[in-house]
């Protein structure tokens, strides 16, 4: 279970306390345990100040709160504080990635032949990169018309190997598994099975795709369908 962690402060030394958490970072390179830390201020109160540091489990905090460098830094950063700093420990018990679940919601639609979640999804403007065609598909329209090709020639699975989320992108590595049902490219069918792997990497605007690029294996492709030499 996730474990998260919210330190209170009130400090009018800012640029302070960030040299401090720039200087701790480098500092424990290689053996901290945090893996995300965010340091915000409350706009009612600028001398409020609150840090919230996100681990993989409560264990792994501990051990965080063990090395000798975050014991220094706390002491130091309490003298930049009015008071001492509180802590809240909390056990993460919902994280709703609603960006990642629509990005995996549309691969798992496109391979069940669900061209509707085109609809659902995404934007009416929506621009589609994939290096593996000429040009980009705008529009709803023109993604869809994209897709057809590859539902009619085959039949095939997404099967998600990992999401990253940054800002308003979110970026999957997936594997696709296929069986060729009919011709493809100017190709015969021929009934093969063919595995692939790639990237989409879609770009969100209020919920909803906008933009999205695929970058993925298609000359392995044209070698297990016989479309080019091994």
């Amino acid at each position: 279970m996730a474990f998260v962690q919210i330190i209170d402060c009130r400090t009018d030394r800012l640029d302070d306390l960030n040299r401090l958490m720039d200087s701790w970072a480098e500092q424990t390179r290689g053996r901290r345990t945090a893996g995300h830390a965010v340091v915000a201020t409350d706009r009612a109160d600028s001398k409020h100040v609150v840090e919230i540091v996100e681990f993989a489990s409560y264990e792994e905090a501990m051990r965080n709160s063990g090395l000798p460098e975050t014991d220094r830094i706390f002491r130091e950063m309490v003298a930049l504080c009015d008071a001492p700093p509180t802590f809240t420990d909390l056990d993460v018990v919902r994280d709703a990635a609603f960006n990642k679940a629509t990005a995996g919601r549309v691969l798992d639609g496109l391979a069940a032949g669900d061209l509707g979640v085109i609809d659902e999804c995404m934007t009416a403007g929506y621009r589609d990169h994939d290096y593996a065609s000429e040009g980009d598909a705008v529009g709803r329209a023109a993604f869809k018309e994209r897709c057809s090709g590859y539902l009619a020639a085959f039949d095939f699975t997404f099967d998600v190997e990992s999401q990253i989320a940054e800002g308003d992108e979110v970026a999957t590595r997936w594997t696709w598994r296929a069986t060729q049902k009919a011709d493809f490219m100017g190709t015969a069918n021929t009934g093969r099975s063919v595995t692939g792997r790639g990237t989409t990497t879609f770009r969100f605007e209020q919920g909803m795709i906008c933009e999205g690029w695929w970058q993925w294996d298609v000359m392995g492709l044209m070698r297990q369908l016989g479309m080019m030499p091994g």
